[in-house]
């Protein structure tokens, strides 16, 4: 199992955090990984992507030209990725700032309300856990009980009594996925 991902959006959407969870995630659960952010000096605002590998197999390089899964969570992200996803590959894409939706029909392409679920939790926190989710509904590389052990070993201690929440957006994603669009 190898699969390349690039996760991308706008800072403060909790992007390079989700990669980072994911990244986790498969050192939890035994699998080789490379993580690696890219951002503009903007903190919140400006485009960010993350580029993350989980394999069962020693991985060569973390530099990528296409990616078998994308998660897309703003317009100039979708501009950018949409062709860079391999033939055959997954687009996940939250439709909140989205103009003009995936048009490729060589791959499978998801749509995931997660900013209009994240009003339902009261919490716009939770968005990028919502999307992992979802994205774990999708392609299972982790379970979830892994993604909360990457969470315990990525948040600050003082914010542990927030996994919990995090555990409930991460069921709630999962359940946004209900038929390929």
């Amino acid at each position: 199992m190898k699969e390349e991902i690039i996760i991308a959006g706008f800072g403060g959407q909790g992007v390079l955090s989700m990669g980072k969870i994911l990244a986790y995630a498969g050192l939890m659960d035994g699998l080789e990984v490379t993580w690696m952010p890219s951002y503009g000096p903007e903190q919140r605002g400006g485009t960010a992507n993350v580029t993350v590998i989980l394999s069962d197999e020693p991985i060569s390089s973390p530099v990528l030209d296409t990616f078998d899964i994308a998660v897309i969570l703003n317009q100039q992200s979708l501009d950018k990725f949409e062709s860079k996803v391999k033939p055959g590959g997954t687009l996940i894409y939250d439709p909140y700032g989205i103009h003009h939706a995936p048009t490729r029909t060589d791959i499978n392409v998801y749509r995931v309300d997660a900013m209009e679920a994240t009003f339902s939790l009261a919490n716009a926190k939770s968005f990028n856990m919502l999307v992992l989710g979802a994205l774990l509904a999708i392609k299972p590389m982790v379970p979830i009980e892994a993604v909360l052990k990457g969470l315990k070993k990525t948040l600050p201690e003082r914010h542990h009594h927030l996994i919990p929440a995090n555990e409930e957006a991460l069921r709630k994603g999962a359940s946004l996925v209900e038929e390929k669009q």
